[in-house]
């Protein structure tokens, strides 16, 4: 049978019949849907945010104050080698151009040189006379800020994830941006209440000794700070401010886990440590008994509870005049992790779902002119054979959609770009294949002769052809962002299927017609 073996086409059909029962979801309501436990494919292609509608929001990290941050920790680790080397030494603010100290004492100014010189690798180190700058070079100060801006964008990946929304886009853009979409959000304020926070949770001793407004008035006491409360229910007591130890008791890098509750029928966060923080946390409290606890988000004491006993078992619960949603939005923004750096909000939109729907119909549009052209075309041009590239030319469309359910790949306006090129592409081998048949035909070959002879000679130029292509999708993929990975998916994924549609599938049917009919001459 032209040399199509038996096992050969019963892969071709094989594959066919799995690409209907995976494509048929995107043609089913989503009410009447297979579940996911159930044996039949519930899948269908998620649909981008300029064809579904969302958000879109542009971040900006603020690089500055990793830098400051990281400045501050250089800082100490100076006073502190010094310290041990016994040279009195004045901290100054770090600033963006390094971490400075004043040695007290002129004849210590060289030794001070010498010691930390070298405190840490990258570094250089500035500064006249008692002044000692110590800063980072420039290939450490990019390591610093790629590393900040790639930690931002796993911990806004890991929050938008726990909004329960389907497939995000999230990329960075430039130097210190990030592009968030989110297909289906179509209110932006939930989306900014997650992302614009830094969420970054500490815990810190109240200072019993002072209240916060006494020590406005005569002094700090030394190693605290004064920061405002943001429970409503302090303030409504007439508490606005907390006067707290600076050293941090227990760090929220140790949470390994925060979930929302009820406590006495009040909306509640309950956390949990792991064995360190647990373990820190028990001691703590241990030690603190009578005392009261301030839990800091972001430079604000959220809730202050007192600590009547131990608390042994490393977690413990956050209370508040929390509403369900701010339960539910803190323990989301906790488990997620803090960001290494505030990040501000540049531009936010939502796009409608109108926007969308018109978007999708004008692709649909396009898809069906162009399958139109290119069936009526194949059709007057080959006839019977044309008709046989057409049905692998909608078979071709039917497995694309199924791959994209399977993988769960995204499809955007540009996508459909991607599937109409493909449309047209599709038909290319099948083109060479009929026209190199008509070549052998004239040369006087037999049917089956000339049948097979052109699906081999036209192989190599459809292989060339195919791959370079390919080869363009992934580049496209690799290097583009946004639109142009969705172009490069839905080519890429079209390429691979034409090919097996266009070369197997059209000849297991000229085979078939082959073997029933047999033909004395070829109409094409």
């Amino acid at each position: 049978m032209l040399y199509f073996t038996k096992w050969k086409a019963a892969l071709v059909l094989l594959v066919c019949a799995l690409g209907v029962v995976y494509a048929a979801p995107n043609f089913l309501p989503k009410d009447v849907l297979p579940t996911e436990s159930s044996l039949l494919p519930s899948k269908q292609v998620n649909l981008g945010l300029d064809l579904r509608g969302g958000s879109h929001m542009l971040l900006e990290v603020d690089t500055d104050s990793v830098v400051r941050e990281r400045y501050d920790a250089l800082a100490d680790s100076i006073r502190s080698e010094l310290r041990q080397a016994q040279i009195r030494n004045r901290p100054r603010e770090a600033t963006l151009q390094g971490a400075e100290v004043t040695v007290l004492k002129a004849e210590d100014a060289e030794k001070a040189r010498e010691l930390v010189r070298n405190i840490e690798p990258n570094t250089v180190m500035s500064g006249e006379g008692n002044n000692i700058i110590v800063s980072y070079n420039d290939v450490a100060m990019k390591e610093l800020i790629d590393r900040a801006l790639s930690q931002s964008v796993e911990v806004v990946r890991r929050r938008v994830d726990e909004l329960g929304t389907t497939e995000p886009s999230i990329q960075r853009q430039g130097t210190n941006r990030i592009v968030v979409q989110v297909p289906g959000l179509d209110d932006p304020s939930r989306l900014r209440a997650i992302l614009g926070r830094t969420a970054k949770m500490n815990f810190h001793l109240v200072n019993g000794q002072k209240t916060a407004a006494d020590a406005r008035s005569s002094g700090l006491p030394p190693g605290t700070m004064i920061l405002p409360s943001a429970d409503e229910g302090d303030k409504a007591a007439g508490i606005r401010e907390y006067l707290i130890d600076r050293r941090i008791v227990v760090s929220g890098d140790n949470l390994v886990d925060s979930q929302p509750t009820f406590n006495e029928g009040r909306p509640v966060v309950s956390f949990r440590f792991d064995a360190a923080g647990g373990a820190r946390f028990g001691d703590v409290t241990s030690k603190s008994a009578g005392r009261s606890l301030a839990i800091v988000l972001d430079g604000e004491v959220i809730s202050a509870p007192r600590i009547n006993e131990p608390i042994l078992g490393g977690s413990g619960i956050i209370t508040g005049q929390f509403s369900v949603q701010e339960a539910n939005d803190l323990a989301l923004l906790l488990r997620a992790g803090a960001l290494p750096a505030p990040m501000q909000i540049l531009e936010e939109r939502s796009v409608g779902p109108g926007l969308g729907q018109d978007s999708v119909e004008a692709g649909e549009i396009a898809a069906v002119l162009g399958l139109v052209f290119v069936i009526a075309f194949m059709v007057i041009s080959y006839g019977r054979f044309g008709i046989y590239a057409d049905i692998a030319l909608m078979m071709n469309l039917i497995l694309v959609l199924a791959v994209m359910s399977v993988l769960q790949a995204t499809l955007t306006l540009p996508g459909i770009a991607g599937i109409v090129l493909t449309v047209g592409m599709a038909v290319d081998a099948n083109v060479l294949i009929f026209e190199r048949i008509r070549e052998e035909r004239r040369n006087g070959r037999t049917i089956i002769n000339a049948i097979d002879a052109g699906y081999r000679s036209a192989m190599s130029t459809i292989l060339d052809a195919n791959i370079t292509t390919l080869i363009a999708a992934l580049v496209l993929f690799s290097f583009g962002s946004g639109p142009i990975k969705g172009f490069a998916v839905t080519l890429a994924i079209g390429i691979i299927t034409s090919m097996f549609s266009a070369i197997w599938l059209t000849r297991l049917l000229i085979a078939v017609w082959i073997k029933r009919r047999r033909p004395n001459e070829l109409v094409l």
